[in-house]
């Protein structure tokens, strides 16, 4: 679903991934990177399914896995594709130091998946997934016409091995009447989620599993704020040093490149206004998140009267 905002899918060709890969493990950074100087964990597959049914004519992911397995290298993986359980996959994903994500919501979602394994085919893929490596399953995007499945769905993630569950409200692109506009996207106004939120929580307590938010507003109702499914794992460090951990209280050290002049550069990527370059290439990356952050408390100050969320 998420890909569908992307440019048209059949124009995808291979190209330099795994080169791309290994140098990034090796440590060459570019300047939407270069404030990382540690081991940060890779997401790999939050916008495009690396499993999709190409892979068994170019074998790119296949070839990726093989360099995660060499270098150990932490990476949390989100697919529906059922390629991932297949013998070869499979035995690569052993080997590797990774958290395995698999998108499924309910069965109601099959007709809006064409092309993707039933959920049923999905919750096979998470039983022998779970066997091997911690596998969280993705209620993403969470809307909330299914959500009683949802809530009798959770019981059989756990019967699966789950680990936990991530869920996220759906963003749609255009206006719908009881939506409301966050940012670029029209999305579920709060007072619809997070009711909704808590029974989700609850219920996947109630089976053992772990609960993660991956909407950002309501991030702090997560079992950890960081809604990978990390948490604990040997080898994952995540950046704790940014707007969510500001407005959660849990504010992280910088690390020393955080610091440097020029790693500021990693904000023109997202706000390009004429003459800001300059201004990027001689900032810290740390210095704008905070100033990121002090921005957003003020407006809400000025356009709400009070410190909002």
């Amino acid at each position: 679903m998420f890909c569908e905002k992307k440019s048209d899918l059949v124009e995808i060709s291979k190209n330099e991934t795994v080169k791309a890969l290994r140098s990034f493990i090796e440590g060459n950074r570019n300047n939407e990177t270069n404030w990382c100087d540690w081991n940060i964990p890779l997401h790999w597959g939050g916008c495009s399914d690396p499993f999709q049914p190409i892979e068994k004519e170019y074998k790119s992911s296949l070839e990726c896995l093989k360099v995660f397995a060499e270098t150990q290298y932490p990476f949390i993986v989100s697919t529906k594709g059922r390629i991932i359980v297949e013998p070869e996959y499979l035995d690569l994903i052993k080997k590797c130091n990774c958290v395995i994500q698999i998108s499924a919501v309910c069965s109601e979602y099959d007709k809006l998946e064409e092309g993707a394994p039933p959920f049923e085919g999905r919750l096979e893929m998470i039983k022998k997934l779970s066997e091997h490596k911690r596998t969280i399953v993705r209620i993403q995007p969470y809307m909330a016409e299914v959500h009683n499945s949802i809530m009798r769905s959770i019981k059989r993630f756990a019967e699966c091995g789950a680990y936990g569950i991530i869920v996220e409200g759906m963003k749609f692109l255009k206006s719908k009447k009881g939506l409301e506009k966050v940012g670029g996207d029209i999305c579920y106004p709060l007072k619809v989620l997070e009711p909704r939120f808590k029974e989700l929580k609850l219920q996947a307590h109630k089976y053992g599993l772990k609960f993660y938010s991956g909407e950002n507003r309501l991030r702090s109702m997560g079992d950890s704020l960081c809604c990978c499914g990390i948490d604990g794992l040997d080898g994952f460090t995540g950046n704790r040093y940014n707007i969510n951990h500001f407005e959660n209280g849990d504010v992280g050290v910088p690390s020393p490149t955080m610091c440097e002049n020029g790693t500021g550069k990693v904000f023109h990527s997202i706000s390009q206004k004429a003459g800001e370059y300059e201004h990027f290439k001689n900032s810290s990356f740390s210095g704008l998140m905070k100033n990121e952050y002090i921005e957003k408390r003020n407006y809400y100050d000025k356009v709400f009267g009070k410190t909002k969320k």
